[in-house]
């Protein structure tokens, strides 16, 4: 893919304006589009998104547009980096186009129960090319340069090394895998575990609660992956181990700051009201519990925090259940 065409990033937030940043510093001439027309102005006249990244000075190669057709027109290469619960909203209004799809969201759809491949196949058409980018990568961090590594999964071995190298840089370094399956899992369960963290930070229930929770909820990513046919290395690397070591423990997350805003004793209504950016997590939870019980996938921990989040279960009886479950041999 030397000879790449514009790269298309669908999703002008905080993480698609970072990857829109990262392709234009691989040397990429990059469309953005973004449905905020604000954005759309200040990328293209300031060369700066302050409501997504503020005080982040952005690419002069990046040009945004809130035309979604222009946005596509012509390019070699589409990120689809817009919030999983819009996936398939936005892939609807796509049209009929050959280059390789990147799903650059983590996150199942609330209302399916489906992976983003799944979803972006059911729009697009299963003869779509795609690619699946996840990892450790806070999006201010990626777009202000900062180094950062992450895992490019696509079934094609030569497409998935092309587009590593399409997207790759000394600070932006993609490896690539061929488990499609395994690094969306890590990226969306991952997020439900966070905010699971982050309740147990915002409790104050200590640094060794937290370690285990962590630990405990790797495990069900790997079950849940293993039901799912990924494999387990996948889930121990950069978009499952990586993603949930950095997520879950550091208050800049917005699944786990959500998280602690909630064990604090916050209504969840209240935290999103005031939030502009999206935390997965809390609509990826009903998604994962449905698809585990489908499975007969046991995760404790991610069912407990959608009962927390969506049926009403106090924090303080559901903290006592989980402890007060069985003991039972580690692996």
């Amino acid at each position: 893919m030397t000879d790449l065409g514009p790269i298309a990033v669908i999703g002008g937030g905080a993480w698609g304006t970072a990857l829109a940043q990262a392709a234009a510093r691989a040397g990429r001439v990059v469309r953005l589009w973004a449905r905020e027309s604000a954005s759309v102005e200040s990328v293209n006249a300031a060369h700066a998104n302050p409501l997504f990244l503020p005080g982040v000075a952005l690419d002069p190669r990046i040009r945004a547009t809130g035309d979604l057709a222009a946005a596509v027109d012509g390019a070699g290469l589409v990120l689809l980096a817009v919030p999983a619960q819009h996936m398939r909203a936005v892939c609807d209004r796509l049209p009929a186009m050959s280059p390789p799809l990147v799903i650059c969201a983590k996150g199942l759809e609330q209302s399916s129960g489906a992976i983003m491949s799944e979803v972006v196949a059911e729009s697009c058409g299963t003869a779509a090319t795609l690619a699946a980018l996840s990892g450790p990568s806070f999006a201010e961090e990626v777009a202000r340069g900062l180094p950062a590594a992450v895992t490019l999964a696509c079934r094609d071995e030569a497409l998935g090394r092309a587009l590593a190298q399409a997207l790759g840089s000394p600070v932006f370094r993609p490896y690539w895998s061929d488990d499609l399956i395994g690094v969306q899992i890590g990226g969306a369960v991952k997020n439900v575990v966070a905010i699971a963290a982050g309740i147990v930070m915002g409790r104050r229930m200590g640094e060794n609660a937290r370690a285990a929770l962590i630990t405990r909820g790797l495990a069900e990513v790997m079950r849940l992956g293993a039901a799912m046919g990924a494999r387990r290395e996948t889930l121990m690397g950069l978009s499952g181990m990586g993603d949930l070591v950095l997520t879950a423990t550091s208050p800049a997350s917005r699944n786990t700051s959500l998280g602690m805003a909630l064990g604090a004793g916050r209504p969840l209504a209240d935290i999103l009201a005031e939030r502009r950016s999206v935390a997965e997590g809390v609509w990826t939870a009903p998604a994962i519990r449905r698809r585990a019980e489908r499975l007969v996938v046991d995760m404790p921990i991610c069912c407990a925090l959608d009962a927390v989040l969506h049926g009403g279960a106090d924090i303080a009886a559901t903290i006592a259940g989980l402890l007060e479950r069985p003991f039972r041999a580690e692996f």
